[in-house]
C-alpha cells in the first residue's frame, strides 16, 4: 500500500507538470478535448467535496473518504501523460506483465510451491498472492479479456498465441483455483461478451442466454463455481428464513437493506461523504441496542448504494453517468481497443454490484489505472500520425 500511494503521488505530480507545460505550448492540442470521462470525474469529485458541508461523518473520516475517490483522477491523468499509442502499448504491456506474474504466482501456490513474495494471509489456503482472492479473481478475469482482445499487439512471432495462453491461464485460475464468486460472475460475463463480439451480428442476440449456458456448464465442471453458487443459495435462504446475517451473503443483504433505509431518510442530498459507518451504526442501534459499532470508512459492499448513501439518489445517477461517460469515450475507438476497454468497464460495473470496487483501495486502483491506460491506447494516434476523427472510424 505504501508503494501504491507513492506511485499515485508521483503520477499526480507528473500529470500536473504535463498540464502546466501544455498550457504554455499553444501548439499542443489538449488530449482531453471531446472526452466525456474527465467531465464526469470532475463533477463526481466536486459533488463529494461539496457534501463535506453536510456530512454526518467526523471530519477526518470524511476527508479520508474523499481522498479515496481521488483515484478517479488517475484515469484522466493517464490520457494526459501518455503522448501516443506506442507509449500506451508499452505502459499497458508492463501492466499486463505484472498481472501475469500475479496469476503465475497463484498457480505456483496452488501447486504447493514456495512463493517468497506472497504476503497475503490467504496465500496458502486460497492462493491469493497479495490481497484477497476476491480482488485477485476479478483482476485475473479482466486480464484474460485484455489478453484476448489485444492479442495482436503482443510482440514476437508467437506473441498472439502467447497472449491467448495467458488469457486461458488467467481464466482457469479464476474458475478452478480461486473462490471469489464475484470473479466467477465477471469471468462468465467477459467470456460471453468475447463470444458475442466474435459472432456475426445476426447471431449476437444469443448473448441473452449465453451467460446462463456458461454458468450451467461451469456449475457441472468446476467444483469451485458449484460450491460457491450452492453456498449463495444456502446463505440467502438462511437470511430469508431466520434473519441471520452471519454469512457472507447474509451480511451483504443486511448492509444493502440498511443502505436503502439510509437513502429513504436523505434521498436528495445523502448523508455526505464518508457517512456510511456513522449512518450504519445509528440505524443498527435503533434495531438492536447491543449493536457493536463497525470501524470508520466502512462500506456496504455495493458501490451504487454507497454513492446513494453519501449523495442520495443523485449519487447513484452520478455513478451511472460516470460509467456511461467512459463507455461513450470507448465508442470512438477502433474495434480491438474498444472491446478491451468495454469488457473492463463491464467488469467494473458488475463488480460494483457486489463490492465497493471504486472505494476499495487495491481493486479501485486497478480499475482506474487500467481504464486510463485503455482510454489512452484507444484514443491516441500512433507516433507522428494525427488522430483519426471519430466520424471516420469504422465501428464493428
Amino acid at each position: 500500500m505504501v508503494m501504491i500511494s507513492i506511485a499515485k503521488l508521483l503520477l499526480v505530480i507528473c500529470g500536473l507538470v504535463v498540464l502546466l507545460f501544455m498550457g504554455r505550448e499553444t501548439s499542443n492540442r489538449n488530449p482531453l478535448n471531446g472526452l466525456f470521462t474527465p467531465i464526469a470525474v470532475v463533477v463526481a469529485f466536486f459533488a463529494f467535496a461539496t457534501s463535506l458541508l453536510w456530512t454526518v461523518a467526523p471530519q477526518a473520516e470524511a476527508l479520508g473518504a474523499l481522498a479515496k475517490y481521488g483515484k478517479l483522477v488517475m484515469m484522466v491523468l493517464m490520457v494526459v501523460i501518455i503522448r501516443d499509442r506506442r507509449e500506451a502499448i508499452v505502459a499497458l504491456g508492463v501492466f499486463v506483465l505484472a498481472q501475469t506474474l500475479l496469476v503465475m504466482s497463484s498457480w505456483l501456490l496452488f501447486a504447493q510451491l514456495p512463493v517468497p513474495w506472497a504476503s497475503s494471509h490467504l496465500a496458502l489456503t486460497e492462493y491469493a498472492v497479495f490481497s484477497s482472492y476476491l480482488d485477485q479473481g476479478i483482476m485475473g478475469a479482466v486480464l484474460a479479456g485484455i489478453c484476448w482482445h489485444l492479442r495482436q499487439l503482443a510482440p514476437g512471432r508467437f506473441g498472439s498465441q502467447l497472449a491467448i495462453f495467458v488469457a486461458l491461464m488467467a481464466l482457469a485460475n479464476v474458475l478452478f483455483v480461486l473462490s471469489g464468486r464475484t470473479a466467477h460472475v465477471v469471468a462468465i460475463a467477459l467470456v460471453s461478451l468475447a463470444i458475442m463480439w466474435e459472432l456475426p451480428k445476426k447471431y449476437r442476440p444469443v448473448i441473452v442466454v449465453l451467460p446462463f449456458l456458461l454458468a450451467m456448464g461451469m456449475f457441472f465442471t468446476s467444483t469451485k463455481v458449484r460450491d460457491r453458487l450452492t453456498l449463495v443459495q444456502t446463505e440467502v435462504q438462511l437470511y430469508s428464513s431466520r434473519e441471520a446475517p452471519a454469512t457472507s451473503s447474509g451480511i451483504r443483504l443486511n448492509l444493502w437493506r440498511t443502505a436503502i433505509d439510509s437513502m429513504r431518510l436523505t434521498p436528495l442530498a445523502g448523508a455526505g461523504v464518508g457517512s456510511w459507518s456513522p449512518v450504519f451504526n445509528q440505524l443498527q442501534r435503533q434495531r438492536n441496542s447491543a449493536h457493536v459499532d463497525i470501524n470508520s470508512n466502512g462500506n456496504p459492499h455495493q458501490e451504487y448504494l454507497l454513492w446513494g448513501v453519501q449523495l442520495g439518489v443523485p449519487g447513484i445517477l452520478l455513478f451511472l453517468g460516470l460509467l456511461v461517460s467512459i463507455w461513450r469515450d470507448t465508442v470512438k475507438m477502433e474495434k480491438p481497443y474498444r472491446h478491451a476497454a468495454q469488457s473492463t468497464l463491464a467488469a467494473l460495473a458488475i463488480s460494483c454490484l457486489f463490492n465497493s470496487s471504486i472505494y476499495d483501495a487495491q481493486i479501485g486502483d486497478f480499475f482506474c489505472i487500467l481504464l486510463g491506460l485503455l482510454l489512452a491506447l484507444g484514443l491516441k494516434a500512433p507516433p507522428n500520425q494525427p488522430a483519426v476523427p471519430p466520424q471516420f472510424k469504422q465501428l464493428a
